[in-house]
């Protein structure tokens, strides 16, 4: 019976979890995990684990007086913790184990570049892993072959074999460490197999027979990568030189192959010049105009307009050299530039890609712009398209007050 007064505080909630019984489990499965024996051992303590996590989370134990002391709490969960990760470690090995490495091997060999060095390692490491599984499972299983795809082929279908035996982790566990061990031993060597990236530039460029165009003379000379870029620009022989390119991250290289690229403008360079040109770098632009590919254009269009004049003269100049149809309609917009040179070059642009649709812009541009340069650019454009309409439009100024487009309203008239 209650003498009046609130004792409450002092009772324990309905359902409240004593720290010390917590602590008897923890015990208790950590005991029990010692002992183990059997993958059914360790799914039972798994389950105690887990209950014991729940009551865990939804324990109200003590915080310590000190912020830098642990509390029973943060004890608890950290014991916790490790038990859960000692299970996991005395679980398996599992089949699974084996063939997740293969399959990863497998991906491996087929999504490398191996070195001629690296390949027949490649292949050794496959053939003892066969051997080894053959010996293990007292089956026949073989990589007979040279060609690292077909060797990836081979460890999945290893894989697969050894996916589909029926070994029990506890009954087995013997069968399933060795074919573990082999697995590991098999990923290991594929590891220590050379790759094609393993390799310093100058090695890659080696074996690709890069320097072979030298003799023992310009090979002494400095750098020989560029006496061999030399050669090859000589000969016309493009690939070496897109490897080259591909391959140095020296600015001197990068600039005295473009040098070499732009002098002979080659198609095969199309990709590797618009790849760069797509980040707005002048050299490739002027070169994607020399090689006259009009997949450029699309990407060229975008450089126009945007207020960087020196990139967009070059873009008009290559879009005049391109000669695409395509460009009438953006380059015909820059007629009317804030930008005298650009208004001019756009004229000129216009002449080289001879579109007939450009010759009404052009007549006005004659007729109303008030720089003659510019002027004097639709005349020669208008004398470059023609055509009896575009003639007759540029012959009105025989009689202009500009010199200049005096000289090409009267090219048009001898026309």
């Amino acid at each position: 019976m209650s003498n009046g007064e609130d004792d409450t505080d002092d009772a324990e909630p309905a359902g409240a979890l004593d720290p010390d019984d917590l602590e008897t489990r923890l015990d208790d499965a950590a005991e029990a995990l010692e002992n183990a024996e059997t993958e059914s051992d360790l799914d039972a303590i798994e389950t105690t684990l887990d209950a014991i996590a729940e009551d865990l989370e939804a324990a109200d134990l003590p915080e310590p007086d000190d912020e830098d002391e642990e509390g029973p709490q943060e004890a608890m969960e950290s014991r916790l913790s490790d038990l859960q990760d000692d299970l996991e470690e005395q679980r398996g090995p599992y089949v699974s184990d084996v063939t997740d490495i293969v399959d990863d091997v497998a991906s491996t060999v087929r999504d490398t570049r191996w070195t001629e060095d690296g390949e027949p390692a490649v292949v050794d490491a496959a053939t003892a892993f066969a051997e080894s599984v053959s010996e293990t499972l007292d089956t026949s299983m073989s990589v007979e072959t040279d060609d690292t795809e077909v060797v990836a082929d081979e460890l999945e279908s290893i894989s697969q074999i050894v996916g589909e035996t029926d070994l029990d982790p506890d009954e087995d566990a013997e069968t399933i460490a060795e074919l573990l061990d082999a697995a590991e031993t098999l990923a290991d060597g594929i590891d220590d197999a050379e790759e094609w990236d393993d390799l310093t530039v100058r090695e890659q460029l080696q074996a690709q027979g890069f320097y072979d165009v030298l003799d023992s003379e310009n090979r002494k000379d400095f750098p020989a990568e560029w006496n061999a870029v030399k050669l090859y620009t000589q000969a016309k022989d493009v690939e070496p030189i897109l490897t080259a390119l591909d391959r140095f991250e020296s600015d001197f290289m990068e600039e005295n192959i473009l040098d070499a690229l732009e002098q002979i403008a080659p198609e095969a360079a199309f990709d590797a010049m618009h790849e760069r040109a797509q980040k707005r770098n002048i050299q490739p632009i002027r070169i994607l105009g020399r090689i006259g590919d009009d997949r450029a254009c699309e990407t060229l269009h975008d450089f126009l307009g945007g207020g960087d004049v020196k990139l967009e003269k070059t873009t008009l100049r290559a879009l005049g050299a391109i000669g695409s149809e395509e460009s009438t309609q953006p380059v015909a917009n820059r007629l009317v530039a804030d930008n005298a040179e650009i208004r001019s070059l756009a004229a000129r642009s216009l002449g080289l890609i001879g579109d007939t649709r450009a010759i009404e812009p052009l007549g006005r541009v004659l007729e109303e712009d008030d720089a003659d340069e510019v002027r004097a650019s639709a005349a020669w454009a208008l004398n470059q398209i023609g055509t009896e309409a575009a003639l007759d439009a540029a012959a009105e100024y025989v009689d202009d007050r500009s010199y200049i487009v005096q000289v090409e309203a009267e090219k048009a008239t001898g026309a």
